[in-house]
């Protein structure tokens, strides 16, 4: 078995693409703000619908693996560096000091999900 098919591997992949397609989906369409409300949410729920494809998949995958609980904070984690790069890089809005440590202390809240006391 390779390492990208493996079930402690494959689902960190697949939230990661998941990921992208769904802030695409929620947030893509701000650069887009002259048309109309309802193109917005039919183009978004059209990206979405490929998001679900990933991350259902995902999430029974990585369920031999890991709790839900655990992939639940993976997913949060995850989101919030790929919407971290869509920020900067799609949307053109800066992160500030505060944004790096607000996620520092989320990260730090997530770690304690894996951690064995």
């Amino acid at each position: 078995m390779s390492v990208l098919s493996s079930p402690a591997f494959a689902p960190i992949l697949m939230l990661v693409l998941s990921n992208v397609f769904m802030t695409f989906a929620w947030y893509g369409h701000l650069r887009f703000s002259s048309s109309p409300l309802w193109i917005a949410v039919m183009a978004s729920w059209s990206i979405a619908f490929f998001e679900y494809w990933l991350a259902v998949p995902a999430n029974r995958i990585g369920h031999a693996v890991y709790s839900a609980a655990q992939l639940k904070t993976m997913q949060e984690v995850v989101t919030l560096i790929v919407f971290a790069g869509f920020s900067v890089l799609y949307l053109k809005e800066p992160l500030g000091w505060n944004h790096a440590l607000g996620f520092a202390l989320i990260a730090g809240g997530a770690a304690m999900i894996f951690h064995k006391f």
